[in-house]
This record gives C-alpha cells, structure tokens and sequence, in this order.
C-alpha cells in the first residue's frame, strides 16, 4: 500500500500538467475580447509550476460580471439576465417570448419590448451552454461509461501527427484516457482554456488515475511521462507569465469602467428621428362638423421636423423594468385648420412642443414564472403596451408614417398613460390581456371630474389566439369615457365628425375590434383589422353613432436584404355610418392608400421614405384628394 501512495503522490505534477496541454496552443497569443472576460478575470494568477487554482473572491466575480458589453425589445416572460446585457423594446407584440407567435417586430425597432422580452434569454442559454460542456469534460475518461470514447488520438480530426504537443496528447488519450478532446471529435488547441475546463479536464484525469491506481495495473503512469509534462510546462513558462500580465491590465481596465460607470443597474437608449415632409393638394372646406377654412389651393410647404428621445431604462432584479423618457419634438401636425383641415392627414408623431418634457414613466414585472407581465404606468403608459398589436407597422420610428397606419384606432386610440394592466399567456396559442388606463393629463389632477375614475380612461380586454406559428387572431374590447370638452373618439384620426359625434358633449364609446396576420411566406405577410364604436352622448343631450374603420395590411420583410421591410396598407379611416341626427352622418366614404419602404444602413441608422393618399378627405367627395410625401431617417443608439 505504501508504493501506491508513493506513485499517487509522485503522479500529482502529471495530473496538472495534464490539464495544461488542451489550452497551451492558445496561450501564445490570447486577445482580450468582450466574449472572454468572466474567464480570464476569474482565473487566479498562473505559475510555471502549475499550482491549482484557488476559488475567485467576490471582487474577481463582480469583476468579471461587469466587463461584458453587449447592446436593451420588448422584459418579456422569460428567464432574468443583468439589464446592460439586455436590448429593449417599448411595443412589444405578441411573439414567442411572450407565449405566441406572431411576425417580428422591425428590426432596431424602439423599445418594441422585443429588445428587451428575448433578451433575457441570452444568459439562460449561455449558462445551460456551459453546464453541458461541464457535464461533457466531467465524463472524459470514464471510457467505460461513454459513447464514442476517443481511443487514439488520430481520431482528433484537428490534431496532425506534425503538431509539437502530439506525442503528449498521445500518450495522455491512449494510454490514461482522460483528455480525450470533444464530442465532436475536437480538440480545439488553439482556443483559450476557461475555468470550467480547467476542472473538469484535472477532475478526469483524478478519476482515471484512482481507477489506474485502485486496480495496480500495468498502465500506471511512467517517469518518462512526467518528463515529458515538466518540460511542457517549462517551455510555456514565458506564455504563463504573458498571460498574468493581461489579466493584470484586465483587472485594471475593470477598475477604471466601474469607478466611471453611469450606473449599475440603468442603461441609457436613444433616438432620434429626422422627418422631411411635404403634402400637395387643396385645403379641405366641406366638412360636416369641425373646423370651417377658407378655401386653398396646396396650403402646405416642404419641412423638416424631428423627434429626439432618451429612455434610462432600470432593472432590480433583471427581469423587471423601470423606464423614463425624456422627450423634445418639433413637427407640423398637417390636420390644422391653415393646412389641409383634416385629421385624415397627420402622420404618425406629430406636435409643436419643443421643449424636453418626461414623456414616459412606467414600470413592468413578471410574474407566475414568466407566464404573465403586470404594468403600471404614472405616464406614457399606451394601449398599445398592455394589448397585443398583430400587424407589423405600429413602431412610430420604422413602421407607417400615417396616424391611421398604425393600428385600429377603435381599440388602440384612447385615453391612456396612466395606471394599470396584466399580460397573461396560458399557453403557446392562447393569451389574455386586461387594463385600465386614464388620461394622464387629468388623471394627476384630484378636482371634480377628475383624477383615475371621473377623467377620461379606458378599460380594455383582449383574447389572443393563435393556432399556428404563422396565424394569429385577436379580439378587442375597449369601454372609454370622455369628460365634456375633453373629446377624442377616434383618437385624432378619421373625420371630424367621428371624433366628436357630440361636438365637445361627456361621451362613452363601447369599442369592438378584430385583428389578424398570417406570415404566408418568409418575406410576405397579409394582416389587417376591423374596428366599430358604438358612442352615446352623457350631456346636452341623448344622441346616439356608430362609427367604424377596417383596413388590410400587406408586409414585405427582408425583401430586397436583411433587415429591411416594405408596407402597403389600404384602408377606411373612421366613419359616422349612423347618427341619430340624419345630417351629422358621413355620406361618402374615404380611401386611405399607404406605401413605404425601410431600409437600414447599419444597426443605428435607417431611412424610411414613404407616402399617403387620402381619397374624398372627411368622407366628403367635394374635397379634392390630398397627397403626403415623407422621408424620415431613424437613429438608434
């Protein structure tokens, strides 16, 4: 017994030099990258001698953890990960992150939650990656209990019987068995060895030398063996004190970025759009309600606008978000009563204020294991967040460049901002979402017929089906109610008179909405929706309308390159089809035309020229048609 323990401890230099062999060709030349830092920085200092590595204090792992940069669509229900390796998104749409299926949102899309909802995967599948290779190291050298064991070291596809280190790798694989390279018939020489290799590759050669050792086979290990690996570790002496002083410089660099670091737990995101505009044709006049103009023959001028937003989005626990934006834009909304005097007209993001004003304050959650999301918004809180939008356009920096594109302005155009809604996916092909939100400009206010529940506020439920992962539905109901002059039916879109059927009179709306979209094709997609309101007059009166729209939305992604899209979008804007006042009705009807096309010139930069046609505007056929061209260019940082 006592020469066993002899040559067990007379074998210990060949168990560590043993797991110096798989990493040594990458030693010589070992970049510092974003994708290595945790390695390095969690490796202890390394000696010619080989010493084993001792376990990383908490300051090398909270080192190590914040030296990755990544770049944050839309916390979704999905595993956590650290926010700043997070990309997000503030429109999330249905997707497979968040239960169902559904076309993706545009590429570089702004907060589309997509950025953020997929990312968190990223850490889970990184982490489940390394416990696999874990696993797999950790079963080299039991030959006995696995398939496909590399015997012979010519069964490395990448190891030529010319390299220096084959003799070596010889005799560790064919005659101890416990550097036996990789599944796939690997061993990958030249690529930096990481810690868990480290102790996977010295546990294995443990296990098959207690097994040597235990049956006092002829096998055990000789001192020519021992040679060999206490000449490959002096030859390597120079690359081991190399590696020292980059993870010395590492550690330094690490220092600097967490003594200047914005913070630990928000990351900043930008955008910026510059829009260039023109519209031709005549002023609209013949109205049946709203504001009376002069007549005018092409009242509008070419301009150039812009909308500048910056979103600190905060994470605590890395599956939630915090998110504040501050926002300045300057944009000519066209539906002015000195310029085309229609709401047919605006387009997407449109309003004078120049000034930096908090534009978004909300906070978002998972819960049930990732299977629902709750909101909760003080301000900017949107329709758009909390119900699922099926057609691919509703993104206001890279999708339609009208107010009426978007969406359905029956379900998704309404009081919001401020206060409440929950997400819940009971499946991959059923999902619900509920919420209550109420005008933020009022909901602040604690005076008479105001605040959450006597202002204007909408409480909204949507079904989300889709029974394949290229077809989906949704079903929309909104109730809102308006307080006297405060009164926007239809949200700014459509005719006059469908956003105020009861002039500025308390209004109630019961909304009902149908969307779908079906992915026919990897670059074609047909959508579209149809929406009705059913409003009543709550002062001066008892009137009753109905308005309604629909629209159908053809998409083009990825049809010329990667990442670019293409939209077609024809449609009826709101119109009043019933009145219980006869004159107040919308006799002829609207055609909107819309086409444009994205094309990115990197992962920041994207332009987006594109136009609109209004037939017969305000639903009245003694208007002439109006024209819109656009040029908006998107970046995002």
């Amino acid at each position: 017994m006592s020469k066993i323990l002899l040559k067990a401890w007379l074998l210990s230099p060949a168990v560590l030099g043993a797991s110096l062999v798989a990493p040594i060709a990458a030693f010589a030349e070992l970049p510092v990258t974003e994708a290595q830092p945790i390695a390095i920085a969690a490796a202890p200092e390394a000696s010619a001698s080989a010493e084993i590595p001792q376990e990383p204090t908490q300051t090398e792992l909270k080192i190590s953890e914040q030296v990755s940069v990544t770049p944050l669509d839309t916390l979704t229900l999905t595993p956590p990960q650290q926010l700043a390796q997070v990309p997000v998104n503030p429109h999330a749409g249905v997707g497979p992150s968040r239960g169902i299926e559904t076309p993706a949102n545009p590429a570089n899309s702004e907060i589309p939650l997509a950025d953020l909802d997929a990312a968190p995967q990223a850490d889970a599948v990184s982490n489940a990656e390394v416990m696999q290779q874990l696993n797999e190291y950790g079963r080299e050298g039991r030959g006995n209990k696995r398939q496909a064991q590399v015997t012979s070291v010519s069964q490395l596809s990448d190891v030529e019987p010319t390299a220096w280190a084959f003799q070596a790798l010889q005799s560790l694989v064919e005659r101890y068995g416990c550097i036996a390279g990789y599944p796939d018939g690997t061993f990958k020489g030249n690529r930096a060895l990481t810690r868990f290799e480290f102790a996977a590759g010295v546990n294995a050669c443990l296990e098959r030398i207690n097994e040597l050792i235990d049956a006092s086979t002829k096998d055990l290990v000789t001192r020519e063996d021992l040679a060999k690996l206490q000449r490959l570790m002096e030859e390597f002496a120079a690359e081991l004190a190399s590696l020292r002083g980059r993870v010395a410089v590492l550690e330094a660099r690490t220092g600097e970025l967490e003594a200047n670091q914005f913070s630990t737990t928000t990351k900043l995101r930008g955008e910026a759009i510059f829009w260039l505009g023109e519209g031709e044709g005549n002023r609209a006049t013949n109205n049946v309600v709203g504001r009376f103009a002069d007549s005018s023959d092409d009242p509008t001028q070419a301009y150039l606008g812009y909308r500048a937003r910056l979103n600190f989005d905060t994470s605590f626990t890395g599956q939630d978000l915090l998110r504040t934006r501050l926002q300045a834009q300057s944009m000519p909304v066209l539906s002015d009563y000195d310029l085309f005097n229609t709401l047919m007209a605006r387009t997407v993001t449109d309003d004078y204020s120049g000034n930096i004003v908090l534009d978004n304050l909300t906070y978002r959650f998972p819960f049930s294991e990732g299977k629902g999301l709750v909101w909760i918004g003080a301000k900017g809180l949107a329709l758009d967040d909390v119900q699922d939008v099926l057609t691919p356009f509703s993104d206001e920096g890279s999708g339609a460049v009208s107010r009426f594109g978007r969406f359905n302005p029956a379900t998704f155009q309404g009081p919001n901002g401020a206060g409440v809604g929950l997400e819940y996916a009971f499946n991959c092909n059923f999902k619900a979402n509920i919420g209550y939100l109420a005008d933020d400009g009022i909901a602040s206010q604690a005076s008479q017929g105001k605040g959450m529940f006597n202002g204007n506020y909408s409480a909204m439920a949507q079904l989300v089906f889709a029974p394949t992962d290229k077809l989906v539905f949704a079903l929309d109901y909104n109730h809102r109610y308006f307080s006297s002059d405060n009164v926007y039916v239809t949200g700014g879109t459509g005719s006059w008179g469908a956003n105020k059927p009861f002039g500025q009179n308390a209004t109630t709306t019961d909304n009902l909405g149908v969307q779908m979209n079906w992915k026919v094709a990897s670059h074609f997609s047909i959508g579209g929706w149809f929406g009705s309101s059913w409003a009543d007059q709550k002062t001066g009166g008892n009137s009753n309308a109905t308005i309604i729209n629909w629209a159908a939305v053809l998409g083009f992604p990825d049809i010329l390159r990667e990442g670019d899209t293409a939209g077609l979008i024809v449609g009826m804007p709101p119109k009043v089809v019933s009145h219980d006042i006869n004159a107040l009705e919308d006799e002829d009807t609207s055609i909107h035309i819309e086409g444009f096309y994205r094309f990115p010139f990197s992962e920041y930069i994207a332009v987006t020229p594109g136009f609109y046609v209004v037939t017969n505007p305000d639903h009245n056929s003694n208007n002439d048609t109006i024209f819109v061209g656009t040029l908006r260019t998107t970046f995002r940082f």
